[in-house]
């Protein structure tokens, strides 16, 4: 009875196993099909990618320089006389013409100087007479020989003192005038009010340390800014003309870029620079002179000089088609077989939306214009060359 069921269990066992046998085997020879497939199959298709050709175009950069602007007439309003202010005539910020009055000191003591200049005056003018009377007497008694010629020496030497006792008190008037007309402080020239730091019933003197306000004819302003030297001698290298003076005329106009980063909309012009190297900073000083009809521009504004810069036949490549990896600029250079090769290139320069190529790129040579960001070195690509001209002008 137990060799019967043992034989039964036995029959069942090889029964299974010959049914999964197969199905390992089938199993096993399906995944080593498609493993193979995978490994020796059809590989994807390369990828279409924009590309352009390098180009040499003729461009024009910028420089910028930060300029200070001032007021091409600035004059320190200053009183020429002690006393208290009395009187303030304009407020700070308004445009005044030549001879309007600004202040008025008060004159007192200058007019008491002056009633005692003309006391003193009439005085001289009396001893004047006294000693033309003494003359006039003197001179018939000496022609008569009643008395002696030494006489009329010193009656003569009277007048003449009583002469210039005259011309003194006359010179004593005219400053006691001077110093009352130096009361009514009047705008020297026409322009805009700055800053008033003194107030009426305040003591004014000639020796204070700052002035009442400032005075500014903003008519044109200058704008002062400076230069490196090696920027500088580029700057000079680039312009022609025999001398500084030639190449200032031939200069073409510069803008004014405001703090707000407007342009302003006028141009100037570059007229003078320094006679030497600032030794502490190693720059130099220029000055440019702008137009300011609306009186937008006031001493004390700031802003930048922009200098244009021309560039004949230079290599150019879009922003775009370029990335920045660790203060490094790199393209995709299309090489042989249409395999990537990723190139740094030295800049030299910007032009709108294009990089100035220093080096590092040929004219001729084929770039990736788009889709950087997803490609590696060695990559194979299916090119799809774009206009590079429209390009080029649209940035």
């Amino acid at each position: 009875m137990f060799s019967q069921l043992n034989l039964k269990n036995n029959t069942r066992y090889f029964l299974l196993l010959s049914l999964f046998i197969p199905v390992l085997i089938l199993s096993s020879c399906g995944s080593k099909g498609g493993a193979e497939q995978a490994a020796g199959g059809t590989p994807p298709p390369a990828a279409e990618i924009p590309v352009i050709a390098v180009l040499e175009q003729s461009a024009i950069t910028f420089n910028e320089y930060s300029a200070a602007i001032e007021g091409k007439v600035n004059v320190d309003i200053r009183p020429q006389v002690d006393g208290y202010l009395d009187k303030i005539f304009v407020d700070e910020g308004a445009f005044v013409k030549a001879g309007q009055p600004l202040f008025k000191i008060n004159d007192r003591v200058y007019q008491e100087q002056l009633n005692t200049a003309n006391a003193a005056m009439e005085a001289a003018k009396a001893s004047l007479r006294t000693a033309q009377i003494e003359v006039n007497k003197i001179k018939p008694l000496v022609q008569n020989k009643v008395v002696s010629e030494v006489q009329l020496n010193t009656a003569e030497a009277n007048y003449s003192q009583a002469q210039a006792a005259v011309s003194q008190a006359k010179s004593t008037i005219a400053s006691a005038k001077i110093n009352i007309g130096f009361t009514l402080i009047k705008a020297p020239i026409s322009g805009f009010i700055g800053k008033i730091p003194k107030r009426v019933g305040n003591l004014v003197s000639k020796g204070d340390p700052e002035p009442m306000t400032t005075l500014s004819d903003t008519k044109d302003v200058y704008a002062y800014f400076a230069m490196s030297e090696p920027a500088f001698l580029q700057f000079n290298a680039q312009v022609k003309g025999a001398n500084m003076a030639e190449k200032l005329k031939r200069l073409p106009p510069v803008s004014l870029i405001l703090a707000d980063g407007t342009t302003y909309p006028h141009k100037g012009r570059i007229q003078i620079v320094d006679g030497q190297f600032d030794k502490n900073t190693g720059s130099i000083s220029l000055r440019a002179i702008f137009p300011n009809p609306q009186g937008l521009l006031r001493s004390g504004n700031t802003g930048k000089i922009r200098l244009e810069e021309q560039h004949e036949q230079v290599v150019m490549v879009p922003k775009a088609a370029t990335m920045d990896v660790q203060d490094k600029i790199f393209v995709y250079l299309v090489g042989p077989k249409n395999k990537l090769e990723r190139r740094a290139i030295t800049i030299s320069g910007k032009s709108g939306n294009n990089y100035l190529v220093k080096d590092g790129l040929k004219k001729g040579e084929t770039i990736v214009y788009s889709g950087l960001d997803g490609l590696a070195e060695e990559a194979e690509i299916k090119p799809k060359p774009l206009n590079a001209d429209s390009i080029y002008r649209a940035q």
